[in-house]
């Protein structure tokens, strides 16, 4: 599939969602901001991923909701429109949905996945949308988390490097 289509909208999702269902298929969700890709990024994506039996949605926060996050007027360094396509690049990657707000919670709500994943850094959390994914009979899965691989401690390594110069 090309990377364009991987990019949809609710609406569409949600009809692409019905018939992957009817075929079977299981859906999977994540999220982040994803804002400069690197390998633990990467290696999360693969193992939401698992096999291709489950249809991995990838809910990406918009420019907007990363910065209500607080992770400074900076970010996202990378537009969203540039950061879901790099996204919908991946393979592992099936599809990849823009939300506004600050969590994916109503983007959840609307999607009804399967199958919730995290971070394993966040077990022990309040995961949002975990409570609507639990009451449809779905699960939360966490995925390893590659301590020191954050888009974070790359923008810091960039800027000691820059300092350095």
């Amino acid at each position: 599939m090309r990377t364009i289509k991987k990019i949809q909208s609710v609406v569409a999702m949600k009809r692409l969602i019905a018939g992957y269902r009817k075929a079977g298929r299981t859906v999977a969700f994540t999220n982040g901001c994803f804002d400069i890709l690197h390998y633990g990024h990467v290696s999360y994506l693969e193992t939401a991923k698992k096999d291709d039996s489950r249809i991995l949605i990838v809910g990406l926060n918009s420019d907007a909701s990363v910065r209500s996050l607080g992770k400074g007027e900076e970010r996202p360094i990378v537009p969203q429109e540039e950061r879901a396509a790099v996204l919908a690049g991946l393979a592992a990657v099936d599809f990849v949905v823009i939300f506004n707000e600050p969590t994916p919670y109503e983007l959840i709500k609307k999607l009804q996945p399967d199958i919730l994943l995290k971070g394993a850094d966040w077990k022990g959390k309040d995961v949002a949308g975990a409570d609507v994914v639990k009451a449809h009979g779905g699960r939360v899965e966490f995925v390893k988390y590659l301590p020191g691989l954050s888009t974070t401690n790359v923008i810091e390594k960039i800027k000691r490097l820059c300092l350095k110069k």
